[in-house]
């Protein structure tokens, strides 16, 4: 008989990670998958992407509406709760013998205590990371105490997971997913990425990804506002915007990005461009640039700099080919001048990215299909000598 396993899903970002994993799991003949779909994928705010996953030929088993409409910090204090209640239904009525989460979002910390409280055990993706900019960091390191089985993207990582009590044994270091993705694709042409978008590329283009900054006193307006600034002074560009996730003023910021765009007429907005586009749209351009986890993971690896600003990333392990700045309007515009340069450019060609390891996907799917999960909620708590 198959063995059950659940993965969650809340965010296109993860979606876009977690596909690898999918496919694998539906090859495989020992597993059967059943996918929930949560958070910003049924948002309207967020383009509803559950459309995403569906047009990628995955069947969604469960939707777990909990997201509020609002982006403050009681919305997301009752989105917590509502998901809290609304997994513990799903858990009691389709028993999944493993729960599959990535990293690090607050409706993810829901999934996570609600198997907990079911005697479910959960395999945890992308641990062991730091990120002192945004309260995702503490978020990140609880699912990690309250996961079973740990899959991380550099040894790094790896020990430090392994430093905060998990027992080595279920600590497998796998690399990133995103690669897995960079490594498979039949990336788009630019041309016909253009067509499909209705844009027009220029002399210089920038892919711009800007995240609310959440241990920000002001979740980082002032920093979004300065990035604004420095691309205003941009001349012969295409600016192409991806809109920011569900977190705290997560919709305050696309409101800004929106009145940004529609003063600019060589900017373009999406709510999403999906895995393919994304990484397609990431060759295309010169520049990648804003506060993304993907810009310090992915991005190296398609050979185009990433200009990461402020702290939301701060801790992370970085490619050469990542150049970090502060959030002003000269230190953003300082960035861009040295990733524009092309001795800049002629390095980046030569980057390795950290995160490479392997292929991530398979790894993960054969120890979720092989491994002992009868006692597995049984941990110890593991003490560096």
């Amino acid at each position: 008989m198959s063995r059950r396993i659940c993965v969650v899903t809340g965010s296109r970002a993860e979606f876009g990670l977690l596909e690898p994993i999918l496919r694998e799991i539906v090859d495989c003949p020992s597993v059967s998958l059943q996918l929930v779909a949560t958070g910003a994928h049924l948002s309207n705010a967020f383009g509803q992407t559950f459309r995403e996953i569906e047009a990628a030929g995955f069947t969604i088993d469960s939707k777990v509406e909990c997201l509020m409409d609002a982006d403050t910090a009681s919305s997301i204090n009752n989105s917590v709760a509502i998901a809290l209640m609304k997994f513990d239904e799903i858990f009691r009525d389709t028993s999944p013998e493993i729960v599959v989460v990535l990293g690090d979002r607050y409706e993810i910390l829901a999934v996570v205590l609600a198997a907990l409280f079911r005697q479910i055990p959960v395999a945890h993706i992308s641990g062991g990371e730091v990120t002192k900019g945004a309260f995702d960091d503490a978020i990140r390191h609880a699912i990690t105490k309250m996961s079973h089985f740990h899959f991380v993207s550099t040894e790094a990582y790896r020990r430090r997971v392994i430093q905060l009590g998990e027992e080595p044994d279920r600590v497998f270091c796998v690399g990133a997913l995103g690669i897995d993705n960079v490594n498979n694709l039949q990336l788009v042409e630019p041309a016909v990425l253009a067509k499909e978008l209705k844009i027009k590329f220029a002399d210089n283009n920038l892919l711009v990804t800007f995240h609310p900054s959440t241990l920000e006193p002001d979740s980082g307006f002032a920093q979004l506002q300065a990035l604004l600034d420095a691309l205003d002074r941009l001349k012969d560009s295409c600016l192409i915007f991806t809109k920011a996730n569900a977190d705290t003023a997560g919709v305050s910021f696309n409101r800004l990005i929106e009145s940004f765009v529609l003063k600019h007429r060589n900017s373009h907005l999406f709510d999403s461009l999906g895995v393919k586009r994304y990484f397609s749209m990431v060759s295309a351009v010169d520049v990648v640039i804003g506060n993304s986890s993907s810009g310090l993971v992915e991005v190296p690896s398609l050979k185009t700099p990433t200009i990461n600003i402020g702290d939301r990333q701060l801790g992370r392990i970085c490619a050469d080919s990542v150049i970090n700045c502060g959030p002003t309007v000269e230190e953003i515009s300082g960035a861009l001048k040295k990733a524009f340069s092309s001795s800049f450019q002629r390095k980046v060609m030569q980057t390795k990215n950290p995160y490479e390891g392997g292929v991530a996907a398979k790894t993960i799917v054969e120890v979720l299909a092989n491994i002992e999960i009868s006692s597995a909620m049984k941990k110890s708590f593991h003490d560096i000598v």
